[in-house]
């Protein structure tokens, strides 16, 4: 009798904690791309139920070349988007769209050009005047730096196919990359590239901002607070056992393997990319007011925008600031 109380008294009280406890908070969330190791922190966060345990149930959206989440974001079908870089937001205020980034992931724009061995020194100075496969988006944006900076022209741009074959049957041609992904296709085809880091040759921005609207931010503050602790813990967890997103990550994109995930993280680790740079001392997603107004005078002084854009409005750290989260 004793024990079939004890259970009908244990079912009372699941069923009085069932209705006690809130229901998760539903959040769609757009990437940039197909699922890679770049979203590793997200898709951990998932695997591991982080996000669960802020109350949160995610629905991550894949990224590709014909998707463009920026707009599903303004529409309001999405609550939260990878944006490439933060030129991405300070577009957005300059063109009255009420988005504003709360995190950065890269500290470092992660975007590479790829070039094969045997082109000279180590800078990006050398590609000047070498033919390059560029995407169209890359115009405005990195391609204006290298302009800028190294004399870069218009006539040296290619057109970028989304695959490696034009780069491997010419040898003096170099192309757009991600550091983690196209080097390590280009090795497993045999052959021997260098990359040129944009972050490392001065190029400002930050890469992959966590981007929400105005009207989120105002609306459910605490929902935008959860969501960003949640995912820096992800990405945190992710770099030191990325299993778990990994098996998701390959579930969403049966094309990436094993091998090509782990070659992604340890270029990530090596790169100090998420972890580097003020994130050494303030923490992973951190973003600063100088860091925004290095990339808006860059982007001013390059014919971007327009130099009365009132660009602290896009972005805010409040809700990165004194997180702290670290490896």
């Amino acid at each position: 009798m004793r024990v079939l109380v004890g259970a009908v008294l244990g079912v009372a009280a699941s069923l009085a904690f069932s209705r006690a406890a809130p229901a998760a908070e539903t959040v769609s969330f757009g990437t940039d791309w197909k699922a890679q190791a770049e979203h590793g922190g997200y898709y951990q966060a998932i695997a591991t139920g982080i996000y669960r345990q802020h109350g949160l149930e995610v629905t991550l959206r894949q990224g590709g070349p014909q998707v463009n989440h920026g707009q599903l974001l303004a529409a309001g079908r999405l609550d939260f988007n990878i944006a490439p870089n933060s030129f991405v937001p300070l577009n957005f205020v300059s063109e009255n769209i009420p988005m504003v980034a709360v995190a950065a992931i890269f500290q470092k724009d992660p975007s590479v050009l790829i070039a094969h061995q045997g082109q000279g020194n180590d800078t990006l100075a050398v590609l000047k005047g070498k033919p390059i496969m560029i995407g169209s988006d890359t115009r405005i944006g990195s391609w204006v730096f290298l302009k800028s900076k190294f004399g870069y022209t218009d006539d040296q741009i290619r057109p970028y196919t989304f695959n490696l074959q034009p780069f491997f049957a010419d040898k003096t041609i170099a192309q757009m990359a991600y550091q983690s992904s196209e080097l390590y296709q280009a090795e497993q085809h045999g052959e021997k590239v260098k990359f040129f880091l944009f972050g490392d040759g001065g190029y400002p921005p930050y890469g992959s901002p966590i981007v929400t609207t105005d009207k989120m931010i105002a609306d459910k503050p605490d929902v935008v607070a959860r969501f960003v602790k949640a995912s820096l813990e992800g990405w945190r967890d992710y770099l030191k056992n990325p299993a778990p997103g990994n098996a998701l990550i390959k579930a969403d994109n049966p094309k990436m393997s094993d091998e090509q995930l782990a070659y992604a993280v340890e270029k990530l680790r090596q790169g100090k990319a998420i972890d580097g740079g003020d994130a050494a001392s303030q923490g992973i997603g951190i973003i600063t007011a100088a860091r925004w107004k290095q990339t808006y005078d860059f982007m001013v002084a390059a014919g971007l925008l327009d130099p009365k854009t009132e660009w602290q409005k896009a972005f805010t750290d409040r809700f990165v600031k004194d997180l702290k989260i670290s490896f």
